[in-house]
């Protein structure tokens, strides 16, 4: 007789809640992170946790933030959701927005909170992840500088970038190694924790070229802004780009600690950019960072701007029919008409009564020279 108890109903439950947990998360499950500006509230204090948010709602968000109208498709539960995100005041918009897509990750790690990330301050949604449109109705209102030029090839990376890298988080890079791009790259984390990265090893070169190269599209964005300040040009502004290094990062040490490690750099990069963002655009600026943990392509990317042109009035004339043409040239004519006749009318009107008055004769008149005496 076998004495092998039977599993409990707790491991029972806990094995069908991991198999469901990895289920969702390769459905492609995410997160949206909204990032307040720090000097305006343009997002309400909190969100329904029993609620989460779609990527078109996600796109329909953006284009508010942006000062353009919300798509005529959007559906009255997901108008009542963006009420719930976005304050009600139509005319205090930032009208410039940080778009950032992660892959590799369906939500910000745990332990990179740290009271100088900006996504610990941020209003969070779980999202679901797939393909949708950010629709704005002209493309000659809209600055949009994207953040995925062509990475800097191993001739353009030097060693001065991860020194500036280094410094830049406080941190510090060595080479003495006779050879470029064959130091140690040491960064500080939360909790006296220390990420280091080799370059001679492909992987960790890739994910440090990455995020520079993120850094340095940050910058050529900002510089046009401050063109754009100069001119007399009054444009709203989408900054947006797609980030896989981090993704490329965790297929390649797969579940090791250096991995973590690598996400709380990431964390800490995207929150140093914000914040210089903020400075740039003096609090006129909004950040939007959905995390996907969904394998994907790395040339798809999850929101698509898309124009939705206006019909100027020509069109609408030249596709009436003639008889409605015709209509309304004769209403134009009578209208003329009717002004030119009016207007001489009064014209004669007048110049007749200026010649009354000249010719009136110079007597005092009884009633207005009267002395009239009341009782």
């Amino acid at each position: 007789m076998d004495s092998r108890k039977p599993p409990s109903c707790t491991l029972i439950l806990l094995i069908i809640s991991s198999i469901l947990f990895l289920q969702s998360r390769a459905d492609g499950s995410g997160s949206v992170y909204f990032l307040d500006s720090s000097t305006h509230y343009y997002f309400r204090s909190r969100l329904s946790e029993s609620k989460s948010m779609s990527l078109p709602e996600v796109g329909s968000a953006i284009s508010v933030l942006l000062g353009f109208a919300p798509p005529s498709t959007l559906s009255s539960a997901s108008s009542e959701k963006l009420n719930e995100v976005l304050i009600a005041n139509p005319f205090d918009r930032p009208h410039a927005v940080f778009l950032l897509e992660i892959n590799g990750f369906g939500d910000k790690l745990s332990g990179s909170d740290s009271d100088s990330d900006v996504f610990s301050r941020a209003l969070k949604s779980d999202v679901a992840i797939g393909d949708a449109e950010i629709q704005l109705s002209d493309e000659d209102e809209l600055s949009l500088v994207s953040l995925n030029e062509p990475v800097a090839s191993d001739m353009e990376f030097t060693d001065n970038d991860l020194t500036n890298f280094a410094f830049w988080l406080g941190g510090s890079y060595v080479n003495t190694a006779s050879e470029p791009l064959s130091g140690e790259l040491t960064i500080p984390l939360a909790n006296d924790v220390q990420l280091k990265l080799h370059m001679s090893k492909d992987a960790d070169r890739e994910f440090a070229r990455s995020i520079i190269s993120l850094i340095h599209n940050v910058e050529r964005a900002v510089q046009l802004h401050e063109d754009l300040s100069r001119s007399m040009l009054t444009l709203s502004e989408l900054i947006k780009g797609r980030f896989d290094g981090l993704k490329a990062f965790q297929e390649h040490y797969g579940t090791r600690d250096i991995v973590q490690k690598g996400a709380e750099l990431l964390v800490t990069s995207v929150s140093k950019i914000y914040d210089s963002l903020q400075t740039t655009y003096k609090g006129q600026i909004v950040g939007v960072i959905v995390f996907n943990g969904s394998p994907g392509e790395e040339s798809d990317s999850m929101l698509t701007v898309k124009f939705t042109t206006r019909p100027s009035p020509r069109w609408l004339e030249e596709k009436g029919s003639h008889a409605d043409a015709i209509r309304i040239a004769e209403v134009i004519l009578v209208r003329r008409t009717l002004a030119w006749i009016t207007g001489i009318i009064l014209i004669i009107a007048t110049l007749m009564g200026i010649c009354f008055l000249m010719n009136m004769p110079l007597t005092r008149d009884t009633l207005l020279y009267s002395n009239v005496k009341l009782d």
